[in-house]
């Protein structure tokens, strides 16, 4: 596109310049001749097709508006020949049209964009051409201006080439980007092939575990019906046995019978086996079993045996030993009668009860020892320890020797005696309570009323027993001596009351450890834990209070509560084998009533 040179040089008059407001500082000394060099720079931009430059009338530079129309923005007129209120006239407004010379400038900058292979990968910069190119008109066209539009082309071109230049040191950088992209995503493609072998490996592996599942419920039917069948068999077998074990019974009992009608025959026939002769021997046979004779038989040959021994021979020093039998060496026999030996042993208790008050520190064994280290010195302590407990083995249908024995050597926990004695002394407290008078007497709907009162979870039947065993059947009247019925003998054998009420205490005791038997194994689990064992408890026993509870957990595990662990694990047989020597005892009803 040919675009015609402003014509001539420009030159400003001083006063054209101070009227514009574009130029406000233009000087007014007239430009200097161009060189040669600049004349042929003028020369090449005329050959560049400069677009020609157009000025206002009268030398002046085109003033148009930025903010006025592409066409024209106001024209020429005449004064108006109305007037405002003052009477003024309207002041006439120069009409300027867009400058000539800026529209070609505009229609050359889009033409020379229009040409532009915008495709290419400097597209952007070549964009820039058309741009400079404009910019160079003004700086050769508007002399006045040169140095400082050249100073702000120069700038540009520096910050450019700057810009460029860090380009290229950037484009190394943007290769190694390449480079690293590449390699991720081939690693990502990697791992993904990966995952995809992964997941195919281990829906294979599904497969098969649902095949090994299907297997194993397969199995696990076939267990179940051969289960089934096995139980089936085995109440059939157990039924036989029971028919079997019944008949056996029978057979044995029918042998024993005979057995023991042969003993007693025999031992009518010679009482000089007997110390004391027939006459005692019926003293000691009168309202026994076979099973009684025969204990006592033995206990009097063994009581014979006992006397005539001189020394016993020391046991050890080891850890295994009880403390009370630790000695080595020949031990002296004291050869005491039962009587002193009940006597010791009522002594014994009734000292450690005295100590119950306070804190327990020692066991049975060793407050044992204690004792008779006191009463009969150390050097002897040994002799008469040996002594007594030969005898307590030997005498066991003594119930204090046996139960002292029993205490002592581990098959029952010394609060079964304890107990025993509490019971004992709650029933008197309750009758004592119930005699107003202070007689020693009460009648029998009092007697039964204290008796309901004091064990409200004993049956009828239970209670109407306590009441046969108490009624005197010498007595006509319905009154009951209830101070005798907790008296001792010489031996400290109590009467036929006091044995039915520890009787059926042992046998309440049994029916709570059956239950709770029951109840354990229901879950059919080979171990306990303490958590599972106070839920039995619970379960059979609502009444339960957490301190009896921890008492019992405690007493199965053999361990303090303290240091129980919950992840603790005992078999069931020891559990209720240790209840079964301690005390233990139904708190409450099985099912509580609403009110509760």
């Amino acid at each position: 596109m040919a675009l015609p040179r402003p014509r001539g040089d420009i030159t400003f008059s001083p006063a054209t310049v101070r009227e514009h407001p574009v130029f406000p500082a233009v000087s007014t000394t007239p430009s200097p001749l161009p060189d040669p060099k600049t004349l042929h720079k003028r020369k090449i931009f005329q050959h560049r097709k400069t677009p020609p430059l157009h000025f206002s009338v009268g030398g002046r530079l085109s003033s148009w508006p930025a903010y006025a129309s592409a066409q024209a923005i106001l024209q020429n007129r005449k004064p108006c020949s109305t007037t405002d209120k003052t009477g003024a006239r309207d002041k006439p407004a120069l009409t300027v049209a867009k400058p000539r010379y800026l529209e070609q400038l505009e229609d050359y900058l889009r033409k020379e964009l229009l040409l532009l292979d915008m495709t290419k990968d400097n597209a952007e910069e070549l964009k820039l051409q058309p741009y400079r190119e404009i910019f160079e008109f003004f700086i050769e066209d508007f002399k006045t201006y040169k140095p400082l539009l050249s100073s702000i082309k120069n700038a540009y071109e520096v910050a450019l080439a700057h810009f460029r230049e860090k380009i290229r040191s950037l484009e190394p950088l943007k290769a190694m980007l390449v480079t690293v992209s590449e390699d991720c995503n081939e690693k990502i493609l990697a791992i993904r092939a990966e995952e995809r072998y992964e997941i195919k490996m281990l829906k294979k592996e599904k497969l098969n575990l649902l095949k090994l599942i299907d297997k194993k419920n397969e199995e696990k039917i076939s267990l179940q019906t051969q289960v089934t069948n096995l139980r089936k068999n085995l109440a059939e077998e157990y039924l036989h046995f029971l028919n079997e074990r019944d008949a056996r019974k029978i057979l044995i009992a029918d042998l024993n019978e005979l057995r023991y009608q042969r003993e007693d025959m025999s031992l009518a026939q010679s009482p000089g086996v007997i110390s004391g002769g027939q006459e005692r021997w019926r003293f000691l046979s009168q309202g026994k079993s076979s099973d009684q004779l025969v204990d006592v038989l033995l206990e009097e040959i063994g009581a014979g045996l006992l006397r005539e021994r001189e020394t016993f021979q020391g046991l050890g020093i080891t850890e295994d030993i009880p403390e009370f039998l630790r000695t080595e060496g020949f031990i002296r026999n004291k050869k005491l009668s039962k009587k002193e030996v009940v006597d010791i042993i009522k002594d014994i208790w009734k000292e450690r009860m005295a100590e119950e008050q306070k804190e327990k520190t020692t066991t049975l064994g060793q407050f044992f020892l204690s004792y008779l280290q006191k009463r009969f010195g150390e050097a002897s302590a040994m002799d008469w320890s040996y002594t007594i407990f030969e005898n307590i083995r030997l005498f066991h249908s003594n119930e204090v020797m046996k139960l002292f024995h029993d205490i002592l050597t581990g098959l029952a926990k010394e609060n079964v005696f304890l107990d025993q004695k509490e019971l004992e002394s709650y029933l008197l407290k309750e009758l004592t309570t119930a005699d107003s008078q202070n007689e020693g007497s009460l009648t029998l709907d009092q007697f039964s009323t204290v008796l309901k009162t004091a064990f409200p979870l004993k049956t009828e039947e239970q209670i109407q027993e306590l009441l046969d065993v108490a009624k005197d059947p010498l007595e006509e009247l319905d009154i009951i001596y209830y101070r005798i019925l907790f008296a001792e003998d010489e031996m400290g054998v109590s009467g036929p009351f006091v044995h039915k009420l520890w009787s059926q205490a042992q046998n309440e005791k049994q029916a709570y450890l059956q239950e709770l038997e029951t109840e354990l194994g229901a879950n059919k689990l080979a171990e306990i834990t303490p958590g599972q064992l106070r839920q039995a408890l619970i379960s059979i026993d609502p009444s339960l209070d957490e301190q009896t509870l921890d008492y019992y957990v405690s007493q199965a595990f053999n361990t303090p509560i303290a240091e129980l662990d919950a992840n603790t694990l005992e078999e069931e047989e020891v559990l209720l084998a240790h209840l079964q020597t301690g005390t233990f005892k139904r708190m409450g009803p099985r099912e509580l009533e609403p009110s509760s």
